[in-house]
């Protein structure tokens, strides 16, 4: 019954529009008094939120999303990828979907990726003839590559939350990252032939690769930077962020030239506002944490779920029911930092690896960036794309489709998940 009010308590602040970090720590605080705890519990979790080595990432990643992001290497990406496939038919689609995932590889970040891409994808696909709402939906949708292609946010705080290896986390997102890839690319081609747009692009020529290889081929370069060197363990993931971070200065000022001190200025500032929001939650979310804890909410939601779901693919399914349903109004984040806690107890009653249900996460918090009417993603692409949000709705739905069918294939076939950072 505790653990009802308090689950009552909170969607109602929620719904009542008061921020998510004030939300979780004032009702964190709270329970803490009424409880009879010492009130001093709500400061030490603020601190050791704050004095963390693992989030420390989480602003360089942002810094290097960023500094990408104002030096315009999305449409560097972009021009590569289309001067080697555009000519296929549907190839603009596929340059898209790739151009999505590389940007990933090297930010990230959801939003990044989605406004990166979308700002030089979009009117070069409306021209070719693609219908809007599709355009606008494969945006919003490959967008959310940026949370699970390493590196990914929501899985370093996944990592700081369940004190998971974050590395772990990064290899494990690697295979369902390529097969979301690879169905985003075969949807998106068998649209193309479907309504006619698939039609025969003159080919670049050798040349014209060859210089928009080249101008790309830096960006591509730190991808591999931070990719191969978080999987061999030359550095850690804080240690390849700041990397990262570093290294799209050097690209973006001093090798493209297309970073300018009035841009840095602005990356910096955006990485900040954002930076203190996420710790913010993240510290509101400790606090609320360790009230929940002390009442032995997530130890009750555990017996109650062994009780009740005696089967791990039951679990699942109630865990993605809730999701999606949670989704419609809460942001990715939120949901991790409120749900994470409470259902992580119930994983090894149901031989449930904590890395596959990191990554089953992320990709259903995936789907929370594009279902109206909180979905981050459908903003940014409303916004790039001066649309309104039922065509960017219209438009997302097959892909959020795609997305779920991601997720019954990593249940069908775990090794998708655990292959690489176990057994490879």
């Amino acid at each position: 019954m505790t653990a009802v009010l308090i689950l009552l308590a909170l969607f109602a602040l929620l719904l009542a529009g008061i921020p998510v970090a004030f939300t979780l720590a004032g009702l964190g605080l709270a329970l803490l008094l009424a409880g009879g705890f010492s009130p001093l519990m709500a400061a030490q979790g603020l601190l050791s939120t704050i004095d963390n080595f693992v989030l420390l990432a989480v602003p360089l990643f942002l810094l290097m999303s960023n500094v990408l992001l104002r030096g315009g290497v999305g449409r560097d990406l972009f021009a590569a990828v289309q001067a080697w496939v555009g000519h296929w038919p549907g190839g603009l689609a596929v340059a898209t979907i790739l151009s999505c995932g590389i940007f990933a590889a090297i930010s990230g970040s959801s939003v990044a990726t989605a406004a990166t891409i979308g700002t030089v994808a979009i009117p070069e696909m409306i021209e070719r003839g693609y219908p809007r709402h599709m355009v606008l939906g494969l945006l919003a949708a490959g967008g959310t590559l940026g949370i699970l292609i390493p590196p990914s946010i929501p899985m370093i705080v996944y990592g700081f939350v369940t004190e998971e290896s974050v590395i772990g986390l990064f290899l494990a997102g690697i295979g369902p990252g390529l097969l979301l890839i690879l169905l985003f690319v075969v949807f998106s081609v068998a649209y193309a032939h479907l309504v006619g747009v698939a039609r025969d692009v003159e080919r670049s020529t050798w040349r014209e690769r060859k210089r928009a290889g080249i101008r790309a081929l830096p960006s591509l370069a730190l991808a591999l930077v931070v990719i191969t060197g978080i999987y061999f363990g030359v550095f850690t993931p804080t240690e390849a962020a700041a990397i990262g971070f570093i290294c799209a200065l050097v690209i973006t000022s001093l090798v493209l030239r297309t970073l300018t001190w009035e841009l840095l200025k602005k990356a910096v500032m955006e990485s900040m506002t954002t930076t203190v929001t996420i710790l913010l939650i993240v510290a509101g979310a400790k606090v609320f944490g360790k009230a929940i804890t002390l009442y032995r909410i997530p130890q009750d939601i555990s017996v109650f779920i062994t009780a009740n779901f005696n089967e791990a693919w039951l679990f699942v399914l109630a865990v993605c029911v809730m999701l999606i349903i949670m989704g419609l109004f809460l942001e990715a984040l939120s949901m991790l930092l409120i749900m994470v806690p409470v259902l992580a107890p119930s994983l090894a009653p149901l031989g449930i690896d904590p890395i596959w249900f990191g990554v089953f996460f992320v990709i259903m918090i995936e789907c929370a960036l594009i279902t109206p009417p909180v979905g981050l993603n459908l903003y940014v692409i409303q916004s790039v794309g001066n649309a309104n949000m039922g065509e960017v709705a219209r438009g997302v739905w097959p892909f959020l489709v795609l997305m779920l069918f991601t997720v019954c294939i990593c249940y069908l076939f775990p090794d998708l998940v655990l292959y690489i950072p176990f057994k490879l």
